[in-house]
């Protein structure tokens, strides 16, 4: 007994390959694509979530480039206030040295006063001690000659008072010497005075020169690397600006393809519907069915898994599917078990529950729990339909 159910089942396996190949030996017509619809559904939210990041990033780079043009700005004006106080300083700093030009001109001119009014102080002085040392060793002689020199006592006292006058002149202009020499000498003071102000503020221009000149140096390096910071966000938010595009073509594309996919799914749905009892079941149906629920429902409800016993029926019965279990079971891109082999791990190993089977059973006998529902997947925003356990039915 057990060997003729294995050898059954061998027989029913048989035939299900055979009839496999038989489809596959013929090209079906193209309908609606559940798996497919799935997959653009899902692919397209990826996409809009591709490009809201998209989005985001060129909004990003857009705040990004305002902050670094406002930032720009600002450091050229601060450049240009820099460039201002340098050239005033610069300007103040060439007037400071005319001023210590001239003032050296001044001072050595002043010099040259000094030496000329020393040089004639001396002068003044070697004269006036030559006729005060002969008057004074020649005294009794002067004195004599004036005495018995002179034509009358008048004269004599004319010849004296000359004398007297002479000596009173050059202690006048000693005095008056000694004078001039002391006004130059105060006047030289005064001259390097200034001259080292002068040099004092040089110094101080000098140094604030320096560091207008390092600022500048500074701030035109700033707006530099702000400048090329610029230049490399422009260049991110345009390619983020060119796969935003590209995105966007994509998304269309997906859309329009979902769009179509969806029309052959309304197509199916109105199409033409045979009864259940115009379908004739082959041998290893059963077996296919219950090992397919297996695969897509195994670990749902049992009312999940009579649904998707009922969906493949529901394929059967219309006018837009293959009209028969392996057919539909094996069209192209419809069921992911079949494309990934875990169909075809399940059907060596016979994987399907009793529960699979009672549930194929029903189905085949024309059992639904979700209509005439011809696709199923897990469940995503904007889809509508009947939610059995993990699947959504529509």
């Amino acid at each position: 007994m057990r060997k003729s159910r294995i050898y059954a089942g061998k027989k029913a396996v048989a035939a299900m390959m055979a009839a496999v190949l038989l489809i596959c030996a013929f090209p079906m017509p193209a309908f609606a694509d559940n798996n497919k619809i799935n997959e653009l559904e899902d692919e397209i939210k990826r996409k809009k979530e591709e490009r809201e990041q998209t989005k985001g990033e060129i909004n990003e780079r857009k705040d990004e480039l305002e902050d670094l043009q406002e930032t720009t700005e600002g450091l050229k004006g601060e450049l240009n206030n820099l460039n201002a106080n340098l050239t005033e300083v610069s300007n103040n700093l060439e007037e400071l040295e005319k001023q210590i030009e001239d003032k050296n001109a001044e001072i050595e001119q002043t010099n040259q006063e000094l030496d000329e009014a020393r040089q004639t102080e001396q002068t003044q002085y070697a004269a006036m001690k030559k006729r005060v040392q002969f008057m004074y060793e020649k005294q009794d002689y002067v004195m004599l000659e004036m005495l018995f020199g002179s034509a009358s006592f008048s004269d004599f006292l004319n010849r004296n008072n000359y004398f007297e006058q002479l000596s009173a002149y050059d202690r006048k202009q000693l005095e008056a010497f000694k004078a001039t020499r002391q006004e130059i000498e105060q006047k030289e003071a005064q001259l390097e005075k200034e001259k080292k102000d002068l040099d004092e503020l040089k110094v101080d221009v000098e140094a604030e020169q320096s560091r207008f000149a390092g600022l500048v140096s500074q701030t035109k390096g700033q707006i530099s690397n702000y400048q090329s910071e610029m230049s490399n966000t422009e260049a991110e938010m345009l390619a983020y600006e060119k796969q935003l595009e590209e995105q966007n073509n994509d998304i269309a594309k997906l859309q329009a393809e979902l769009a179509e996919e969806r029309r052959l799914s309304q197509l199916a749905a109105q199409s033409a519907w045979r009864d259940i009892s115009e379908v004739t079941f082959a041998d290893g149906d059963r077996y296919l069915l219950a090992n397919l629920i297996y695969c897509e429902a195994g670990n749902q409800p049992y009312e999940g898994q009579v649904a998707v016993g009922a969906v493949v029926i529901n394929r059967v019965l219309s006018s837009v599917f293959p009209d028969t279990v392996v057919g539909v079971i094996y069209q192209n891109k419809q069921f992911s078990p079949v494309a990934s082999g875990r169909l075809a791990l399940a059907l060596a190993e016979d994987h399907a529950t009793a529960a699979c089977y009672r549930a194929a059973d029903e189905a085949m006998a024309g059992a639904t729990t979700v209509g005439n529902c011809l696709f199923f997947r897990t469940p995503i925003d904007g889809l509508t339909g009947t939610q059995i356990g993990g699947h959504i039915f529509y």
